[in-house]
């Protein structure tokens, strides 16, 4: 059955196409996201919900989402998304970083221009048939230190645009080394330097816990007097209250302000303040800008629903095109390890430690962690996925590892997956042959090669005569057939173990005949999701 997708708000219909030219059943209800209880009714019949700022996906939505598993926004901002209930629910939340970047650059530039030559104050006087060309002195922007908070993608072009200006340009970015600030012709300062020197301040960076108030009353004082205050990235950046206080006291020369603490704005305290430039949100606001993230969103939506590419996920690693078909069969060898162990342990998982080895340990290491941790939480939460599995190990204060390595044996490359309860340690590794199907060659530390299958019978077991004769007149006693077999040995007389792949599940009583010879020390039913 094809994947259904709902866009519940205005989106271009170039982006609706797409979602039917690659065979992706669409529901287009652009007026929908304004009626939350309608929303919610059928939220349930899809798998995927495109959307813009006007649907707001809450928690409620999200509990009648049983189908969904994919949210897209076109934009950047992602503040109507209950991204905690959704990763909880394991729907992945993707936005549109780049589809705008050009559009909002150049507003934050144009606030920038409009602000340092008073041009919003000076158009409505002469349009009331004034002529004050004494009263709005203004400033070139020439010469002048512009100072960046935030050097990523929107402000990395705003950077380029102001050294095109011939601004000098100063940048706090802490994730932005000295080499790349080197390439893009800009000096990288800390947040104290930047206020103290910078004529005009922007603001590009996302609202968080370390971001929120980041131009606070205390960093305003600091700044330049004389300064120019430009915010065309997210509210709630700079303190509105004690920005409107500097302005009023002559140290803040001007403002420039898109965004804002509470939207929509119908009142602020930057509001009808002299040589202050507001207007309604507009930084992705062209043509251009709303046709590139509509497309992005299907293109992305489509990806990931058809092939399982991820692309600008929020709350799950990204995995391209071309990384899904070379990394499909490690993803699934990795849920399969980590299936195993999950089936395997009964007590609380203190860690999970994950080993790779030669070629694997150059793929995307963030999504196979995904894929072992979903692996392990699936027996104790059958709705749990790549999304969700690392939420639920965070909550419930398991720690995770990771180590890569060189390749260190006969194989091109292998993933071991260790957990650790209060009891003991466990371990299982595995690999991918060259027809892309994965085997296991590892449990305990002995080596074995085994196929893996949908139904599997696992036991462990002293090394002496009889094992193999006991498990196949038993299976065969009870109408099992086996379509493989596996046996691995610590040493002569040691510890054993085997593995059968068996063409349906195991009857309890084949179970309990097993147990009841007394020669294993374990016997387990094990499942794994096969396709």
């Amino acid at each position: 059955m094809a994947p259904k997708v709902l866009i519940s708000d205005s989106l271009s219909e170039a982006a609706v196409q797409i979602f039917k030219d690659r065979g992706i059943e669409v529901d287009f209800q652009p007026n929908l996201g304004k009626d939350k209880d309608k929303l919610a009714a059928i939220i349930g019949d899809y798998d995927g919900l495109a959307i813009r700022s006007a649907t707001k996906v809450t928690e409620k939505i999200l509990e009648n989402a049983t189908n969904l598993k994919v949210i897209a926004r076109a934009g950047i901002g992602t503040d109507n998304i209950d991204k905690d209930a959704a990763s909880k629910k394991g729907v992945i939340v993707m936005n549109t970083p780049f589809g705008n970047m050009i559009t909002t650059a150049e507003h934050a530039i144009a606030m920038m221009f409009a602000v340092a030559r008073q041009i919003p104050e000076a158009s409505a006087s002469t349009h009331a048939g004034k002529w004050e060309k004494s009263k709005f002195m203004g400033v070139e922007l020439t010469g002048k230190t512009l100072g960046v908070i935030g050097a990523g993608n929107i402000g990395g072009i705003v950077c380029d645009r102001a050294r095109g200006l011939k601004m000098k340009v100063i940048a706090y970015d802490p994730f932005l080394s000295e080499e790349k600030a080197q390439k893009m012709g800009v000096e990288k300062v800390e947040l104290d330097d930047l206020l103290t020197r910078a004529d005009f301040i922007t603001l590009h960076v996302p609202y968080t816990e370390q971001t929120a108030n980041i131009l606070s009353r205390e960093a305003l004082a600091k700044t330049k007097k004389g300064v120019r205050i430009i915010n065309c990235a997210r509210g709630g950046l700079v303190d509105e209250e004690a920005l409107a206080d500097a302005l009023k006291s002559g140290h803040v020369a001007g403002a420039a302000f898109d965004v804002f603490q509470v939207e929509p704005a119908t009142e602020n305290p930057l509001f009808g303040l002299p040589n202050v430039v507001v207007t309604p949100h507009l930084g992705a606001a062209t043509t251009e800008a709303q046709e590139n993230v509509a497309l992005q969103v299907a293109e992305q939506m489509s990806d990931y629903l058809l092939t399982g590419a991820v692309s600008n996920a929020l709350n799950m690693p990204s995995v391209t095109a071309e990384e899904a078909k070379v990394m499909g069969p490690w993803l699934t060898l990795a849920g399969h390890l980590g299936a195993f162990i999950g089936q395997m342990t009964d007590e609380p998982i203190k860690a999970i430690n994950i080993l790779y080895d030669g070629q694997v340990s150059q793929m995307n290491l963030n999504a196979l962690n995904c894929s072992v941790v979903a692996g392990i939480m699936k027996r104790a939460n059958p709705d749990v996925n790549m999304v969700s599995a690392p939420v639920v190990a965070r909550e419930k204060g398991i720690q995770i590892s990771t180590t890569n390595q060189d390749k260190s044996g006969v194989f091109d490359g292998y993933i071991k997956v260790t957990v650790v309860t209060a009891k003991r340690e466990r371990s299982i590794a595995g690999t991918v042959f060259s027809d892309g199907k994965p085997r296991f060659i590892q449990i305990k530390g002995i080596n074995i090669d085994a196929e893996i299958g949908s139904h599997m019978l696992y036991t462990t077991n002293e090394d002496v005569p009889g094992i193999i004769g006991a498990l196949g007149q038993t299976m065969g006693a009870n109408g099992v057939n086996i379509a493989n077999f596996t046996l691995g040995r610590s040493a002569a007389k040691g510890e054993a173990i085997a593995l059968l792949y068996i063409d349906g599940p195991a009857p309890e009583t084949a179970l309990k005949q097993l147990r009841d010879t007394g020669l294993f020390t374990q016997v387990k039913e094990l499942e794994f999701d096969v396709a």
